[in-house]
């Protein structure tokens, strides 16, 4: 009798625990003893293991998502990063009593992309990518760096060519393809770099042709494929890997709407190409005459100047504008006459010039051997220095 209590008074308690915890997680999830005597099933949680559809019966779209992943892994390698570096001048015055005086100056980087089109490392751009820049890099798909130069630029298509600096001869190029035969519609793929993030490929199609910034520049082909800062100087290719256009500008209709708004605009091929083919005629030409120069000209003097110029005050009764001597070349006339860093020149021959860059144009253009006059202001005092120019060296640019 006694036990039979105790089962009975166990069997009591388990009930009234059962009904408390089933009270304490009436709004909780789970499966528990209660749902068990209630004869509930527990939940369960089965993955499917196969997809919606087969792509057997899609054999159109299966075949086109593979062609467009072959299109990038091939397009890819061709394209890189240019990383820029300008270097901006703080305000700079001579003053009678305290010199030279000015704010220090500022790199500022800058990001672009481009795409290779030589196998000996042409690397086309745009123009904003590498304007008034003093330094310029380029990373490939496989994050080498190199260093490049550029020969030259078109501003009015807003084109720039540069030079891989590497001894190799077998980068991956791309070909430029007909852009006159582009029909709107057609679907193409943007390559670039924006914001940074390498190998970024998207596609879309050419929404127009013949689109305009304004109506004193050339046509632009219209694409809604996603272009972004970075993506500026990158190829808009067609389904054969071609270039048909180089990426140049977004469209931003109405400035508070920050979305993408389905917009970009491409240099089209064939100008891209009219521009590569007049920097490469003119620096056949500029060799030419560099290999047949005699004594005209190429004058040399060895000294570095900033790019931006110095203001004179008007107390000194010279020109309004100077040349900041920046680093003189050892034993070259320059040194040789006694320029220093740190001098200021205000007139060559007697003559004032408008920027630093006009100077070194002024002198390379005398021929070797001339005695030159030059108006120096240094540690507070003007004077004149007289330097015989030497002959420019072939590896001078």
């Amino acid at each position: 009798m006694e036990l039979f209590r105790r089962l009975l008074f166990a069997s009591l308690m388990f009930v009234l625990a059962a009904i408390l915890f089933s009270w304490w997680r009436k709004d909780q999830d789970g499966y528990g003893a209660i749902n068990l005597l209630k004869g509930e099933k527990p939940s369960s949680f089965t993955l499917p293991d196969k997809p919606k559809l087969n792509l057997n019966d899609l054999s159109v779209l299966g075949r086109l998502n593979e062609e467009f992943a072959k299109l990038s892994e091939a397009v890819l390698p061709t394209v890189v990063s240019i990383n820029t570096k300008t270097l901006r001048q703080g305000q700079v015055k001579w003053h009678p009593f305290f010199g030279l005086i000015g704010e220090r100056a500022q790199v500022i980087p800058g990001l672009g992309s481009g795409a290779i089109i030589s196998k000996e490392g042409h690397v086309v751009t745009n123009f904003h990518v590498i304007e008034g820049v003093a330094e310029v890099q380029v990373i490939t798909n496989d994050n080498k760096k190199y260093p490049a130069t550029i020969l030259g630029a078109s501003p009015d298509r807003d084109i720039a060519l540069l030079k891989i600096e590497s001894h190799r001869t077998d980068f991956p190029a791309l070909k430029f393809a007909n852009s006159d035969e582009v029909r709107v519609g057609q679907i193409v793929f943007a390559v670039g770099n924006p914001f940074g993030l390498s190998g970024t490929v998207t596609q879309g199609i050419i929404s127009a042709r013949d689109r305009h910034l304004s109506d004193s520049q050339m046509d632009y082909l219209q694409t809604d494929t996603v272009i972004n800062p970075g993506n500026s100087g990158g190829p808009l290719v067609n389904i054969r890997g071609e270039i048909i256009g180089i990426n140049v500008a977004i469209y931003r209709g109405d400035e508070s709407v920050r979305a993408w708004q389905g917009v970009g605009l491409a240099v089209p091929a064939n100008n891209v190409k009219m521009v590569v083919e007049g920097l490469q005629e003119k620096m056949k030409e500029n060799a030419t005459k560099t290999a047949g120069l005699n004594a005209t000209g190429r004058g040399f003097l060895g000294l570095e100047v900033s790019s931006e110029p110095v203001d004179i005050d008007p107390v000194w009764g010279t020109a309004r504008r100077g040349a900041l001597i920046t680093d003189i070349s050892p034993q070259s006339p320059a040194a040789e006459a006694g320029l220093k860093p740190g001098d200021v020149v205000t007139k060559f021959q007697g003559m004032a010039f408008r920027s630093p860059g006009d100077l070194l144009q002024i002198i390379r253009t005398q021929p070797p051997g001339s005695e030159v006059k030059l108006e120096v202001i240094r540690n507070n005092k003007m004077g004149d220095i007289i330097a015989r120019l030497g002959k420019l060296p072939d590896a001078t640019p």
